[in-house]
């Protein structure tokens, strides 16, 4: 059951109508990626020091999270457990698809070109590419 009186069945996988996550809520959502379900404290513990937050403020991006239904969460005693909705796979999908589209006319090939040409890749970039082309071409 999530705060919103949905289940997990229920949640968005992230489809392009899901709300949008911010930077800052996209670092909490990788540490439950990572291992779920967490409470609000084993998140801090995680993201707090590196990013310089308070616990309060992981609670509000909790909380935003909830809302917004990426997180399911459950009663445990006084505390609540939280748990992604949204598969990290769907939502990177989902972000790598808006930012082709809106950046580069939803083609790839130009995406390619402007990392190519400010020298963003790696020769181990480049033989992974030329490997999932090879792949493709099958």
């Amino acid at each position: 059951m999530t705060a919103r009186g949905g289940t997990s069945d229920s949640a968005p996988s992230g489809e392009s109508g899901a709300e949008r996550i911010s930077d800052a809520e996209y670092a909490v959502m990788e540490v439950l990626w990572k291992r779920s379900p967490q409470t609000a404290a084993e998140v801090c513990e995680r993201v707090c020091a590196t990013r310089d937050w308070s616990m309060p403020t992981v609670k509000t991006l909790l909380a935003r999270l909830v809302q917004k239904g990426a997180l399911a969460t459950q009663p445990d005693g006084r505390r609540f457990l939280y748990s992604p909705l949204i598969e990290r796979r769907a939502y990177v999908g989902t972000e790598s698809k808006r930012m082709v589209d809106r950046l580069f006319g939803g083609r790839a090939a130009p995406l390619f070109a402007h990392l190519a040409e400010n020298e963003a890749l790696t020769d181990e970039d480049i033989a992974e590419i030329e490997r999932l082309l090879r792949e493709l071409k099958k």
